[in-house]
Parts: C-alpha cells; sequence; structure tokens
C-alpha cells in the first residue's frame, strides 16, 4: 500500500512539471519541448540509465528521441520496446495525452532499472508525435523505427504508452460502445489496440494484464491504416512489419478534454493511473525475460 502510495505521488509530480511547469511543448513552443527532454533525460539519469538521444533534423530544427537500455542476458538480439511521445498537441499542455503515458514510462524504468532481463529492454521517450508530424517521415518514433529495420535489429514487442490516465465509472461515458458491442459502455477499463501482424504480442498482454492489472482490459484488433488506431507510436513499428500494441484510455472516445487546453493535471485519475502502471509493470518484465 505504502508503494502503491509513493507511485502515485511520482505519476502526479511527473504529470505536473510536464503539464504545469514546462506546459505546452511541440514545434510551436519549441524552448517548452526541448525542456521536457532535458527534465526525461534527467529522470532516467538519475535512475542509472545512460542516455542515448536520436538527433534528427525536420523543419531546420533539431528534434531528439530519448533512449534508455538495459542490456539483454541470453538473447539480447530480442528487443522490447517500451514508448511514448512527450510533445503536445498545439495550444494543449497535454496531462493525459501524453503527460500520463511519459509518467508511467518514467515509473516503468524505475521499476526495472538495476534488474537483468533475458531480451534487451528499451524505454524510448519519443517526440513529434503530434501535427503536423503525425504519421510523416519526420514523426519521432518513425525516424526511431526505420532505424531499427535499417539495423537489422529484431524488435519483438513494442508497447506504446498513449494517453493512459482518464476513467470514468459513469455509463454512457465511452464513446464508440455501439450498445456495448465494441467496447464497454463505461469508460473505466483500458484498451490495448493491436494488428493482425501483433496478434500474439496483443494476445501475450491481454492475458497478462486480466492476471496483474486490477482493472477492467479490452484488447482489440484493427487494420494498420483504420482511422484512431493509426495515430499513434506504435503505428510507426507496423509499418516496418514489427508486433506493437497501443496501451490507451481510448482519448477522445472518452476523454473529453483531449487535445485542448483543458488537458491539465487535475483531470488525471492518479489511482487509475497507477493501476495501469502497476500491470503494465509485470506485462513488461514477462515479456522481457522470455
Amino acid at each position: 500500500m505504502a508503494q502503491d502510495i509513493q507511485r502515485t505521488q511520482r505519476l502526479r509530480k511527473t504529470v505536473e512539471i510536464l503539464a504545469s511547469d514546462i506546459g505546452e511543448r511541440n514545434l510551436y513552443r519549441y524552448g517548452s519541448l526541448g525542456a521536457a527532454a532535458g527534465f526525461i533525460e534527467n529522470a532516467f539519469g538519475e535512475l542509472g540509465y545512460s542516455v542515448v538521444r536520436q538527433i534528427y533534423e525536420a523543419k531546420d530544427l533539431e528534434f531528439s528521441n530519448l533512449e534508455a537500455e538495459i542490456p539483454g542476458q541470453e538473447v539480447p538480439q530480442e528487443i522490447v520496446i517500451v514508448g511514448a511521445h512527450y510533445d503536445t498537441h498545439r495550444k494543449s499542455p497535454g496531462a493525459n495525452d501524453n503527460g500520463s503515458a511519459i509518467a508511467a514510462l518514467l515509473e516503468l524504468a524505475r521499476a526495472c532499472a538495476g534488474k537483468r532481463f533475458s531480451r534487451t529492454l528499451r524505454f524510448i521517450a519519443f517526440t513529434n508525435e503530434e501535427s503536423p508530424f503525425t504519421r510523416s517521415p519526420e514523426m519521432g518514433s518513425r525516424v526511431y523505427a526505420r532505424r531499427c529495420r535499417k539495423r537489422g535489429e529484431e524488435v519483438v514487442a513494442m508497447i506504446c504508452l498513449e494517453t493512459i490516465g482518464f476513467c470514468s465509472d459513469q455509463r454512457g461515458s465511452q464513446w464508440l460502445s455501439l450498445m456495448g458491442l465494441l467496447l464497454p459502455r463505461q469508460g473505466n477499463f483500458i484498451a490495448l489496440v493491436g494488428n493482425s501482424k501483433s496478434h500474439k504480442l496483443l494476445s501475450d498482454m491481454e492475458s497478462l494484464l486480466h492476471h496483474h492489472a486490477n482493472i477492467p482490459c479490452k484488447a482489440l484488433t484493427l487494420p494498420t491504416n483504420f482511422p484512431g488506431a493509426w495515430s499513434s507510436d506504435h503505428w510507426s513499428f507496423w509499418k516496418e512489419g514489427y508486433p506493437a500494441v497501443m496501451v490507451t484510455d481510448t482519448a477522445p472516445l472518452r476523454y473529453r478534454q483531449y487535445h485542448t487546453p483543458e488537458d491539465t493535471p487535475e483531470k488525471i485519475n492518479y489511482d487509475f493511473l497507477t493501476k495501469v502502471v502497476d500491470g503494465l509493470e509485470q506485462t513488461v518484465r514477462n515479456l522481457a525475460v522470455q
């Protein structure tokens, strides 16, 4: 219980730093984007990681993906990636999109720091997921995934954390439920989204989260270019033929403050976010030791 309270406090603090202290962070707030990158890099460093910056140029500016790695012991060529983007939509402070996911990323990195795994485990903070870079060659995760393919790296699992901090028990709070046939009517679950090539990873993650997470979980298999399903960093890995699954609270299908100035820290349900991270911790550990 004490550990959960401390985890919740750390998650809240990270969201507040990103969304309140730093605020909007993107191409249009380039200095704030750099401040967010510096904060994340320092956070990884304080956990004992050596951070590698993948620097690339877009629109005559430099942008950085941030990578923290635990080399595998038995099968280091097999790579498990946990990633989240740290930029925000224009004019949004991005507490849930995607401060909640960066907070989770850092908390998972904390939980795994100093541990030994069979597979190589990477934690990556991606830049430029939001407009005008979405699904473009200059999207941070697209740059990273292309490099993985060019290097011939064997990415066996990519877990994309995307807007994961809001829930509601109110009936009808979940849009696109189709009378409960597609999604539950209450927005109190976490969704997993994979494509056909990610079926085994999706099935494994669903099973692990059902076992370890104290929240409902809903898995969906959708086409690679399906609207909504293609709007985050997992898509970049789908395009390179890698298995990837998005973990999300379904964003605009539940969270009315999505991509608005009202996406602020007090909107997050930190108990829900803590439960998501608790389940993901065990899921990531299991995937990394297979």
